[in-house]
């Protein structure tokens, strides 16, 4: 991973990298829980491809600042717009992972010039129903002092149904190490709250060429493919569907999530058409 770097926002720090170059730029932020390295596999297909690929981790996790007064949805989306705007170097796709989905989707729409497209992940934008056991169930799990642990062992099996990541084990051990980090858990149960009312409600606003990527044995949702079609015919959006993967698949099926992601970044950006010699 190249070297991390900082941008101050009121109430902390977020933190990212950023390969560089003068390629269009892409955004990506991960999920609740997760780090920006959650993109490691793609990272060097999207490069390849001539891209500026920027992944920042989620406010309160990863390497950015963990004590924070604002976790929600439209924090989360400012970060995306602030970043574009420090590196001037806009519009921007941006590509979000579960719950940074909803957030894309509100930058999307608040600041629709500075967004060039979206590509939403295992997507989280609306309120998805669940039974009050069901909160209480997963309220119980992140409660002190085994959230850490219980968490980690659900990211390791249940958000991994399928095959697994080469390094699958080291990633999950360091988010484990990252989690233990004083303000990190806390954080992660503040963000588990958010309800993404807020993106579901501006869902028919998004204007962007989008895809929408879900994995066919995502566990978080009762029904992951019916959810998935649901959102493409709402955003007008390209549907891909990974079959057998979870709730991670730019982590394991990178090969066939990151073709999707130049696709539609080449759709928003074509390149310039040579003049005819003569």
């Amino acid at each position: 991973m190249t070297q991390t770097q900082y941008l101050d926002r009121p109430g902390g720090r977020i933190a990212y990298d950023d390969s560089g170059g003068s390629g269009s730029l892409v955004i990506a932020a991960p999920g609740m829980g997760d780090t920006r390295a959650v993109y490691r596999h793609v990272r060097a297909p999207l490069v390849e491809a001539g891209f500026r690929f920027v992944t920042m981790d989620l406010r309160g996790m990863g390497e950015s600042t963990a004590h924070w007064n604002d976790l929600s949805d439209g924090g989360v989306a400012s970060d995306y717009l602030a970043l574009i705007d420090e590196l001037d170097a806009g519009p921007a796709v941006l590509v979000g992972s579960s719950l940074a989905c909803g957030s894309a989707v509100i930058a999307a729409t608040q600041a629709p010039e500075s967004v060039a497209g979206l590509a939403v992940i295992g997507p989280f934008v609306r309120q998805v129903p669940q039974k009050w056991w069901q909160k209480a169930v997963f309220a119980t799990m992140l409660a002190p002092p085994w959230g850490r642990s219980a968490w980690v062992s659900y990211y390791r099996t249940n958000m991994y149904p399928g095959a697994k990541p080469p390094d699958h084990d080291e990633y999950v051990a360091e988010l484990s190490r990252n989690l233990a980090e004083k303000g990190r858990m806390a954080s992660l149960r503040s963000l588990a709250s958010n309800t993404h009312v807020e993106a579901g409600q501006v869902l028919t606003q998004v204007t962007q060429p989008t895809v929408v990527v879900m994995g066919t044995a995502d566990p978080d949702f009762p029904d992951p493919v019916g959810e998935a079609r649901e959102l493409a015919e709402i955003l007008s959006a390209e549907l891909l569907l990974v079959d057998g993967s979870g709730h991670y698949p730019q982590a394991d099926r990178p090969e066939i999530v990151a073709p999707a992601i130049i696709d539609l970044v080449r759709r928003t950006n074509p390149p310039p058409v040579e003049p005819p010699p003569g």
